[in-house]
């Protein structure tokens, strides 16, 4: 996992335990500082957590690790949605917030290169 994946991921988890740091993360997970600092290093967190937190929470591994939400449980109108969402990043913390648009970045790229994609495989001669 890239580091401002796994980054995600940890702002994800804050998010989930209402923890503002590393140590109250750690605290809310039930593992001692050190050991969220090598899941750090490695870019790697137990699956098997995030699987027992999903749960937990009753959120969807998907957003969880990839940040894709289930529209079913989506609130019902687009002011609602956007307010939530401003809420929620106004309380993350500033390194948390980087790594909330280092995944947007990298998402609107991915569109970006999707949509360049389409555009060619329209341009060019089936081949058969």
């Amino acid at each position: 996992m890239s580091s401002h994946l796994f980054a995600s991921v940890l702002a994800r988890l804050k998010l989930l335990t209402g923890s503002n740091t590393d140590v109250q993360l750690a605290r809310a997970l039930a593992v001692s500082p050190q050991t969220l600092s090598s899941w750090k290093v490695r870019d790697s967190i137990p699956y098997s957590l995030c699987i027992d937190l999903a749960r937990q929470h009753s959120c969807s591994l998907d957003w969880l690790l990839l940040g894709e939400r289930d529209d079913s449980r989506a609130p019902e109108s687009q002011d609602n949605w956007q307010s939530d969402m401003l809420d929620r990043l106004r309380e993350l913390s500033h390194s948390d917030r980087q790594s909330v648009l280092l995944y947007i970045e990298d998402k609107q790229r991915i569109r970006q290169l999707e949509r360049q994609l389409q555009e060619l495989t329209k341009r060019s001669p089936a081949t058969q």
